[in-house]
């Protein structure tokens, strides 16, 4: 069987920081790694949920300067990191620094979670700011020195 590409990476040599995964006509999925994959340390469920409500909230609304070039926002099932789906007009500098923005946002979040209550979320229940804001701290800090020449996955 054919396996997709994200399955063609070795995850053996993959560490934290942000990879193009691939370019589909005008589309360009990258890879947010938030956790070295298999270590033993995964993104905790309520935490990545309230991430991404804040993270695509941040890009979708709050950020109005690319909201129409955003596609998706969303966590890696193996929990170490999100995809983040854009047209292909964002530069790769300016998609660095939209993620620089959105996780410093993030990190200093206070408030009521954005699309949290129970008739807009399908798992109202289970939200973690706390995990949140320390994830984007965490992954704000790797985005820091991060340039587009860093953006390939590692051979």
């Amino acid at each position: 069987m054919e396996r997709i590409k994200s399955f063609q990476i070795d995850h053996t040599k993959l560490q934290k920081g942000l990879y193009v995964s691939r370019i589909d006509g005008d589309t360009v999925t990258y890879d947010l790694r938030m956790c070295t994959p298999n270590q033993g340390v995964y993104l905790e469920n309520a935490a990545l949920h309230t991430l991404e409500h804040l993270f695509a909230t941040y890009v979708r609304v709050i950020n109005k300067t690319f909201s129409d070039q955003i596609i998706y926002v969303g966590p890696m099932g193996c929990r170490t990191g999100f995809y983040f789906i854009t047209r292909d007009t964002m530069s790769k500098e300016q998609v660095i620094s939209l993620l620089r923005q959105t996780f410093a946002y993030t990190a200093a979040y206070e408030g009521e979670i954005p699309g949290s209550a129970e008739a807009e979320c399908g798992n109202y229940r289970d939200h973690d700011l706390a995990g949140a804001k320390k994830i984007a701290s965490a992954y704000g800090k790797i985005l820091e020195g991060w340039t587009p020449e860093k953006m390939c996955y590692p051979e």
